[in-house]
Parts: structure tokens; sequence; C-alpha cells
């Protein structure tokens, strides 16, 4: 398991401002060779082969196999689960949650990409959000059950820095007009959400009980993180599992 952040592996990182400088997002603006040579780096250092996604805030979830490893990248989806050694699934983020879960005795691995949206299983969703659809595809893949499950929560907006309205409320079935642990109310119809919290309450439903992580706020660490929210034009981080083999 790994998280980049953005300074990089090394002082001599390529992408310029406002992407400086490990940037392995190639649909933020950055130039397509920078990208490239720190994916090259990243993959390098893992000694594996991250495969990216077209990720779009929703809740497919892929396997990954050598079989299928060439059609999948860049696939739209915001999950990726693999049996296999040597395949990383990679989830890139910069205010969005990475979450990476783990089966027992190295049966399989996955990475998910959770924004709000498709953390509750927003709109078109109808409420069957990404974590549900990445701890079903991780058990499938593994012959486990969601109890068997390690979760890590990475980096992310944190709750003094994600202000929302009501439909984000809405998303998640709660009533503006009710208390909520996960909703501090700010003003009329603005609340600051937590949304490690909410990925983490989510899991737990599901049968998860190892749940680590979710203490970093991507917004107040412009030094160590990109932010979408803070900064708009950005780069992006990334959060990798995979199976040695060993």
């Amino acid at each position: 398991m790994l998280m980049t952040a953005r300074d990089g592996l090394h002082p001599g990182t390529a992408s310029q401002p406002p992407w400086d400088a490990f940037n392995l997002g190639n649909h933020v603006g950055d130039e397509p060779a920078d990208v490239q040579r720190h994916r090259e780096e990243l993959a390098a250092a893992l000694q594996a082969q991250p495969v990216w996604l077209q990720q779009v805030h929703g809740n497919r979830v892929v396997r990954l196999s050598s079989q299928t490893l060439t059609t999948l990248a860049e696939t739209q989806a915001d999950g990726a689960v693999t049996t296999e050694p040597g395949l990383v699934c990679a989830i890139m983020v910069a205010d969005c949650l990475p979450i990476l879960l783990a089966a027992p005795e190295g049966r399989g691995v996955a990475a998910l990409h959770a924004g709000w949206r498709g953390l509750a299983g927003a709109a078109d969703l109808n409420g069957l959000g990404i974590a549900h659809t990445g701890v079903a595809a991780l058990c499938e893949a593994a012959s486990c059950d969601p109890v068997d499950l390690r979760a890590w929560l990475g980096p992310c907006i944190g709750p003094t820095a994600f202000q929302v309205g009501p439909d984000v409320l809405s998303g998640f079935g709660v009533d503006p007009a009710q208390s909520h642990p996960r909703f501090i109310p700010q003003s009329a119809n603005r609340w600051l959400a937590d949304l490690a919290g909410l990925a983490a309450d989510r899991l737990q439903t599901l049968g998860l009980h190892r749940i680590e992580g979710g203490h970093w706020c991507t917004v107040s660490a412009p030094s160590r993180f990109f932010s979408f929210r803070r900064d708009r034009v950005t780069g992006r981080q990334a959060a990798c599992i995979w199976l040695t083999g060993l």
C-alpha cells in the first residue's frame, strides 16, 4: 500500500505550477510528458504496474487481470479489484477520499474513489454507492465476507473544510431538520460534512470492523497534498494497493 504526495518521490519531479510537483493526473491540463514520467517513476518504485482508470464519480468496479490489463487501462470506473500479484489498483484524488481494501491471506485487494456522490450513490446510482459495489466485488473475487476485510481511508477534504448544501444531506438520506454527527450546521442551508466519517459509517454498515486512517485533510496541507477545492487547477495524488506475490 502506498499514498503519494505532491512533493513526489525525489526533488527532481517534473510538473510546473500549478501542477507542481508529482502530478499523476493526465486530465488536469499538465504536460502529458511530465505526467507520464511521474507514472513511470511510480511504477519503478513499486516494482509493479499501476492501472489508471478514468474516474467518473460512479460506482463501477473493474477486476484487473493480466488478460484484461490492456483493455481496462483508462476505462471509466471508480474502483479496481485484483487477486493477481504485480497489478496495482490505483486511485487518483485531490479532495475525494481514496478507500483501500485488503482481503485476508493476500487473497485480493481493491482501491475505490469516493467523492460524496459516489459514496452516497446519488442520482442515477439509486443509493448504491462505491463502498457497496467495491466491498461486494472484493468479497466475490477473494471468496470472503465483509467482516474479513481491512480498510484504510486516505487523505481527503477534512470535516472543517468541506462545506456543503442540502443536496449532499439529501444524497445521504439525512433530514436537514434533524441533527446528524457527520453534518455540522454553519448557516442557513450550509453544513460542514465529514466525508471520511461518512465512509467509515458506510463500511461499518456493510460489515467491516477494521477501518483505519481518514485523519488527513488535503485542503489544509498545501505543501503535502493537491486540493481541487483549495486551488481549482491542480494535480492529483494517488493511493495504490497491490499484491506482492511473496
